[in-house]
């Protein structure tokens, strides 16, 4: 069929997966896909053939997948949360020149940003910007820039890859460029391990996430000027009551 799914897994459980993503992976003949990613699913698709590659051989593995399905096979390359979110689409669309006779079809996903404020609360209710803060495929320059525009816009801003073993210090590096234009009391949340064993969540003021320990299992929310705290839970309001 030279079919090449690229399908958003969702936050992990199996039931956070779409019905539209489980139709894909049933239809493939190999999944394809980052080792943690293909652990999550495999017991649910027994009959499939699976391949991975470990972290940073991003390429390596789309080009894996679009060599299987040129050969006439039905493949899904599989991502975490939503595959046009930080996920694979993208490469597997800009690679896809080079292999003319296969088609692309993808697969959206629940993404770790909807998915992380359904379990802390309602945080992003109003207007929000996302921002990795990994530079590997960024430079931290330009990081910086995104981060003071969306605090100095009064965005809700919710960051990916917060940190990491050689990025001990970004999450607080981050705060300390918020924190120019929010209050040290700004309502912010850590979701971490969404819809899987050990979901934990915390909801802490700026000052203190500033030096919060997080993972690249962290999805992390800081609020902007009317985000407020409810019952325990993070919420912006959206202006449907007014005070």
């Amino acid at each position: 069929m030279n079919k090449l799914y690229v399908v958003g897994l969702g936050p992990g459980s199996f039931e956070g997966m779409t019905l539209a993503a489980q139709s894909a992976l049933n239809a493939s003949d190999v999944i394809v896909g980052y080792t943690v990613y293909i652990d999550l699913i495999r017991a649910h698709f027994p009959d499939k053939e699976f391949r991975s590659t470990p972290m940073r051989r991003e390429v390596d593995r789309v080009r894996m997948a679009l060599e299987i399905a040129a050969e006439g096979r039905t493949v899904s390359m599989v991502c975490s949360g939503d595959a046009g979110v930080y996920g694979m689409s993208g490469l597997c669309e800009a690679l896809l020149p080079e292999y003319p006779g296969v088609e692309i079809e993808t697969v959206p996903g629940v993404s770790a940003m909807l998915s992380g404020a359904a379990i802390l609360g309602a945080p992003l209710m109003h207007d929000f910007a996302v921002i990795s803060l990994s530079d590997l495929l960024t430079p931290w320059e330009k990081i910086e820039k995104r981060l003071l525009a969306a605090a100095q816009a009064d965005f809700v801003i919710c960051l990916y890859n917060p940190s990491s073993r050689k990025r001990s210090d970004y999450l607080s590096r981050a705060c300390d460029l918020v924190l120019r234009f929010a209050s040290p009391e700004t309502v912010c949340g850590i979701a971490r391990n969404i819809g899987r064993e050990g979901q934990q969540t915390r909801v802490l003021t700026l000052s203190e996430l500033r030096d919060a320990e997080t993972d690249m299992f962290s999805t992390v929310f800081i609020g902007n000027s009317e985000t407020r705290i409810i019952n325990g839970k993070m919420v912006t309001p959206r202006g449907y009551l007014h005070d």
